[in-house]
């Protein structure tokens, strides 16, 4: 305000003021204001102009935040992360232009143990990090995203609910205790959450096509409006029932090493493997099954008899020795 200062200072020296020297400067002839209000105004806007010129501007920088290093030294080796320093930090400029990132193991040698900054990624269509140490993930901003494949890592739990273009979500090998939103995925085709620790899957999907969860501790497993899934493994779980019947394109069922005492397969004509060894079936009828090419039954100690239709062919068969095919059986 120095300058402003100075100029009202020299304006009222050469001002015609009244003879009492002592009198506020409002006493000013009031010929004089409509000159010195123009004046006033411009000294003050050339003040705050030579103010906003002195002031340095800095520009702003948008980073998103990578603690991790491993995941960090990847997107340098990638040359994703433009400054090349392991900083905890990437531009955010520099993630959205990704469509791909892949982070597996055997890139690096090395296990990524926080995924945190992935979503600032926000234009990823492919995902992949298996073989890591991962724990959690959010890929709620990661919106874009078709393919995710997670293999191998420590994942408890994961919500998918807004990764509504997932076409592709394979987990397998984690740690997985719950899965949420599989019934907001539209255009999901494959599903593998085998060797994980769910003991109950229950979602809706008409875009299905194949899932795989073996080596779970499923007690319970249904999938509705799944008209279109056709290759079905549960191997090695708990289960003891299946409701086959709203899945009437099922070409491969696996269900060996269960608890199964019955199953019904007339609404599944178009069924090409059934394996359900291993379970506790007391009978089984594949009549209704005529396009069966592999049938293995063996292993179910209250089973002798499996009741075929007359002449129906099943190129490969595995019976234990007590067992046998026949159109006749006693059921």
């Amino acid at each position: 305000m120095r300058f402003v200062t100075d100029y009202l200072n020299g304006y009222r020296e050469n001002s015609t003021l009244m003879k009492n020297d002592l009198l506020p400067y409002t006493t000013i002839q009031h010929k004089a204001w409509p000159l010195a209000i123009p004046r006033i105004f411009l000294a003050l806007m050339l003040f705050m102009f030579s103010c906003a010129e002195d002031e340095e501007l800095e520009p702003i920088i948008d980073y998103i935040h990578i603690p991790d290093e491993v995941f960090e030294s990847m997107l340098i080796e990638q040359n994703i992360d433009s400054d090349g320093v392991i900083n905890q930090q990437v531009l955010i400029s520099d993630a959205q232009s990704v469509t791909h990132l892949h982070l597996d193991f055997h890139l690096s040698k090395k296990e990524i143990q926080d995924l945190t900054g992935i979503e600032g990624f926000t234009n990823l269509t492919f995902l992949s990090a298996s073989g890591n140490a991962i724990e959690e993930i959010d890929l709620s901003h990661n919106v874009q995203l078709d393919s995710v494949q997670l293999q191998g890592n420590y994942l408890s739990e994961i919500d998918v609910s807004h990764n509504t273009k997932l076409v592709l979500l394979d987990l397998l090998a984690n740690e997985l205790q719950s899965i949420h939103g599989l019934s907001n995925l539209p255009q999901l085709t494959n599903l593998n959450l085998s060797f994980n620790l769910l003991d109950t899957l229950s979602f809706e999907s008409e875009s299905i096509e194949a899932i795989l969860a073996t080596h779970n501790e499923l007690q319970y497993f249904e999938v509705k409006n799944a008209g279109n899934l056709k290759n079905l493994n549960l191997t090695t779980n708990a289960l003891s029932f299946l409701n086959t019947a709203t899945l009437p394109s099922l070409e491969t069922l696996l269900l060996s090493d269960n608890q199964f005492e019955t199953i019904n397969l007339e609404q599944n004509a178009q069924l090409n493997y059934l394996y359900i060894s291993s379970n506790s079936l007391t009978s089984l009828n594949v009549s209704r099954n005529p396009n069966l090419i592999g049938l293995k039954v063996d292993r179910n100690p209250s089973l002798t008899c499996i009741r075929v239709h007359d002449g129906q062919m099943i190129p490969a068969v595995s019976l234990s020795d007590y067992q046998e095919l026949n159109p006749h059986c006693q059921q």
